[in-house]
């Protein structure tokens, strides 16, 4: 199976950028304690709003995901981060396609 790539764009208030940043990275630990399901991560922030915050996920594959999901709410960090999240602006998952010739 392909890996699985998820984007999410959310706003954080600018006071609360460093402890998001921190609970991502625990959130991800988390995520992969069992086996690892996120194989890359980036967590990006927009150029032009800072309090635009986007995570780049690399997934092993799209099973990896639906188990990820199955178990969100017994993460310890998600709640936390839900909790200092404004706005959702996106959240998509995407996995390689080959152009036809």
């Amino acid at each position: 199976m392909s890996p699985c790539t998820e984007f999410a764009v959310f706003e954080v208030a600018k006071g609360n950028i460093a402890k998001v940043l921190s609970l991502s990275e625990k959130l991800f630990n988390e995520i992969n304690a069992d086996e690892q399901l996120i194989t890359a991560h980036q967590i990006l922030q927009k150029t032009d709003n800072i309090e635009e915050i986007c995570w780049h996920l690399t997934w092993a594959n799209v099973d990896a995901v639906k188990t990820s999901t199955a178990k969100w709410h017994s993460y310890p960090s998600a709640k936390a981060i839900e909790a200092l999240v404004g706005k959702k602006y996106y959240y998509g998952h995407f996995v390689a396609i080959a152009a036809e010739n």
